[in-house]
């Protein structure tokens, strides 16, 4: 699958992920129609997105919010009663979209290194599409505190472990090296990072999401892949399904 492919199905979702958002939190919305909630509440999380990465969540006032969003004060009030409501919605609401497709499309695979490989992939696909809310989550993490601190690191740990599981069940089975797995999953995640914290710089050198995913993942394999099974690749001994 390419980024392309991979956006227009994240679209088709969209709505249904903002209408489970909405009967998650409806004892906060006081909107009885549900087409109006999905759409307004899409409205008020990427206005929030776009003022927060500008100036920061903390600064933005409800009435950045109501500006930007084009709804009025009173409308913004009956989806949340505070910021910190606003954004603990904001933040489940992206942590859940991020968490299921990623387990999805992981779980689709059969082999080992393929589960690295889409691992790689659909992260740095999720972070493209996603880039203003990966960016607003990584530079407000500092900024908050509390649960939301927590679920935050908790978060990024998540994705750390899933990368680790797959290098430690890929060395059982053979497919990788022995090594400090959990240090090789930090430092993937790091590179991980760079694409959607530092977006300005691979725009100017003409470097697209699936170039990134596949240098990435030929870098990963180079260092985790055992001899052993590249020579077994080679000779035509193994057959891809571990």
């Amino acid at each position: 699958m390419n980024y392309q492919a991979f956006k227009r199905r994240i679209s088709d979702c969209a709505n249904d992920y903002f209408s489970e958002d909405f009967f998650e939190n409806r004892r906060n919305i006081r909107v009885k129609k549900d087409a109006t909630v999905a759409k307004n509440l899409e409205k008020i999380f990427d206005a929030t997105l776009k003022i927060s990465n500008k100036k920061g969540f903390q600064a933005m006032s409800m009435r950045d919010l109501s500006r930007e969003s084009e709804l009025s004060l009173g409308a913004l009030y009956s989806y949340f009663p505070s910021k910190e409501v606003l954004l603990k919605m904001l933040q489940s609401q992206r942590r859940s979209i991020t968490k299921r497709i990623l387990e999805e499309y992981i779980n689709r695979e059969t082999g080992i290194k393929d589960k690295l490989r889409t691992a790689v992939r659909i992260h740095l696909y999720l972070s493209e599409a996603m880039q203003q809310w990966f960016y607003f989550s990584y530079m407000e993490t500092k900024n908050i505190s509390g649960p939301e601190q927590a679920k935050a690191i908790e978060s990024e740990l998540y994705t750390e472990m899933i990368f680790e599981n797959i290098l430690r069940e890929g060395e059982k089975s053979g497919v990788f090296l022995p090594g400090n797995h959990q240090l090789t999953a930090s430092i993937i995640k790091a590179m991980l990072q760079d694409w959607y914290l530092k977006r300005w710089k691979y725009a100017k050198r003409n470097i697209s999401v699936e170039q990134y995913a596949k240098h990435l993942i030929n870098m990963v394999e180079t260092f985790c892949l055992s001899a052993e099974y590249d020579k077994s690749k080679k000779s035509g001994g193994e057959n891809g399904s571990h």
